[in-house]
């Protein structure tokens, strides 16, 4: 039947369809978070790092805590690279042919989206906590003020949407979990063609000699191998 799904995909060797890819809500949240990612990163990264009139040497925007910016730009560096990673297999799951497989993918996507969700809120409470209590005075032009509110705003952001994607994934999983129409040890029978066992074609049992006369035929043969009638003399010791 072709309405048969395992954790919302159905049998492997399926056509791919972009149209229906990129509606879908996982594919949605994945690319706006993406997006999130690279203005976060961005933001910090060029506009982050500022100096005084009288000081040439440059510290970070948040409070001069030089942690904070190096938390901002590896958070997002890192999730860029994680988004792109989901999306790859997203596009490769509907190939997956074997559940337990699937089944991994859509808890490895789980539990990463809830971290990353939960690692957003706590760079969220830092940048926004060191933005609060930065000095007047370490920026009296009031640079890059417009890129530290953007870095705060789109981290917060980014709390929600990565949080959609682990309730997402946790609804695929219930899906495939609950679903009746796929056994556990699936696997596509084209893979599992060798691991069959061999099945003689004649059967379980072995056919009776020609002209046999039932099941007394092969000791009748036996018995007559060794009588002497076929030309060998049985010999006493």
């Amino acid at each position: 039947m072709e309405g048969m799904q395992a954790y919302g995909a159905g049998k492997a060797g399926g056509a791919f369809d972009p149209v229906t890819f990129f509606r879908q809500p996982q594919t949605v949240l994945r690319i706006v978070s993406w997006l999130f990612s690279i203005v976060i990163f961005g933001c910090i990264a060029n506009e982050g790092y500022i100096n005084r009139p009288e000081e040439p040497e440059e510290f970070c925007i948040f409070n001069r805590n030089q942690n904070a910016c190096n938390y901002g730009v590896f958070m997002g560096s890192m999730a860029f690279l994680c988004c792109m990673a989901f999306f790859a297999l997203d596009v490769y799951f509907p190939q997956i042919s074997s559940v337990k497989d699937r089944k991994k993918a859509v808890l490895a996507d789980v539990g990463l989206s809830a971290f990353w969700s939960f690692m957003w809120f706590v760079g969220f409470c830092l940048l926004a906590n060191q933005w609060q209590v930065s000095k007047l005075e370490d920026n009296p032009l009031k640079e890059g003020g417009d890129a530290a509110r953007a870095a705060i705003t789109f981290s917060f952001f980014s709390i929600f949407t990565w949080a959609g994607q682990s309730v997402l994934g946790f609804q695929k999983y219930k899906l495939g979990a609950d679903s009746a129409l796929f056994s556990q040890e699936y696997t596509d029978p084209s893979q599992d063609v060798a691991g069959a066992p061999y099945t003689s074609f004649g059967g379980d049992e072995p056919e009776s000699p020609v002209g046999g006369g039932g099941g007394g035929g092969g000791q009748a043969n036996s018995d007559e191998a060794f009588d002497g009638t076929g030309g060998y003399q049985r010999q006493d010791y």
